[in-house]
């Protein structure tokens, strides 16, 4: 065993965490779930949501045997949901193709829709012991600190760098006390912004420490100026009710439901054709922007009140009431203003 990992798991035996709603009872199915919660979200949004996810489906069969609708709605504010579309696909094909239980082959782990070659290390090493690197965004920052790598990691070169130093320092023993720790080390010590370097284990041999400059690895991506979109959100409202329909599951906002768009800034003009016989009033709400990772998305929205309810045929939407809500996945922005519609009319 090298220095730098005896002197990681000496840090863990002292500083670790280990009381981490995943880490008790650990199964595949558990250490997965939290795996797939984790990317890109920190600890403490992610344990409510992972303690009512484990409530309404306590095992991975159970997952399977739900809906779209149901893995979406309880996703809500985790975002990315992607993860929960792949979530879903991959509990119903181990449940199918695997009798409900996890595979403990790497290839076959990696197969799986949203596992990629770090998530499925955790589940290895986690819950079999077995000898896997890790390489999430925390051990990506520490290794190019300790080691001064230069380059954005998400680069193939530089990720080939870190993935050869992870799997080198990596102990054949206590595997999961070791990805535990580094994880845990990344998250709470060597941080993004503020890094503790004083109470970083491996701060003596760290390049970047030694050099003064922790803050300048990881590089960051060349950034681009990002492209503005823009979209109308029609709110057709009838009493408490507003229509919206569920997207299609590729694309932005997957299998959530949203209020139909309209790309054109005369919407108002093509309501008025649509609607012309049970509109009784059009509210143009203030703009706003929502943020994704590549673009902005500049949404205004349109209340629509009819005077009747409209036959709408769509393949698949639904007249959603506003003192019921029904459980269902819904777009960020689309819950807000639904929560706004409700506060109008309490």
């Amino acid at each position: 065993m090298t220095p730098f990992a005896k002197a990681i798991l000496k840090w863990y035996d002292i500083s670790g965490r280990k009381n981490l709603p995943w880490q008790k009872n650990k199964t595949a199915y558990r250490v997965w779930l939290s795996e797939i919660m984790l990317q890109q979200t920190q600890v403490a949004t992610v344990i409510p949501h992972y303690l009512r996810f484990l409530k309404k489906f306590p095992n991975i069969v159970d997952l399977a045997n739900a809906s779209q609708d149901e893995v979406l709605y309880l996703w809500s504010g985790l975002g990315y949901y992607a993860r929960a579309r792949n979530l879903y696909k991959t509990a119903q094909i181990i449940t199918k193709q695997y009798s409900g239980k996890f595979p403990m082959n790497m290839e076959e782990i990696r197969a799986l829709p949203g596992i990629g070659r770090s998530t499925a290390a955790a589940i290895l090493s986690s819950v079999h012991k077995k000898k896997y690197a890790v390489l999430d965004g925390n051990v990506k920052r520490i290794l190019t600190r300790y080691f001064a790598i230069g380059g954005w990691p998400g680069q193939k070169k530089v990720e080939k760098i870190l993935w050869q130093h992870a799997e080198e320092y990596t102990p054949q023993k206590d595997t999961d006390k070791y990805n535990q720790a580094m994880m845990d080390i990344g998250a709470t010590v060597c941080t993004r912004h503020n890094p503790k370097c004083g109470l970083c284990p491996i701060s003596q041999n760290c390049v970047a420490y030694q050099q003064g400059n922790p803050l300048d690895y990881p590089s960051k991506k060349n950034k681009k100026d990002k492209l503005v979109k823009e979209t109308w959100f029609i709110i057709l409202r009838y009493n408490n009710q507003v229509w919206l329909e569920q997207r299609p599951n590729s694309g932005i906002w997957g299998g959530l439901f949203c209020f139909p768009e309209n790309k054109n800034s005369e919407v108002e003009l093509n309501l008025c054709i649509e609607y012309k016989e049970t509109i009784s009033k059009i509210t143009q709400s203030i703009t706003f922007v929502h943020a994704f990772s590549h673009y902005h998305l500049k949404i205004t929205p349109i209340l629509v009140d009819l005077s009747n309810k409209p036959l709408i045929e769509k393949t698949r939407g639904l007249w959603y009431n506003l003192l019921k809500p029904a459980k269902i996945g819904l777009a960020a922005p689309v819950k807000l203003l639904l929560e706004e519609l409700t506060l109008s009319i309490l």
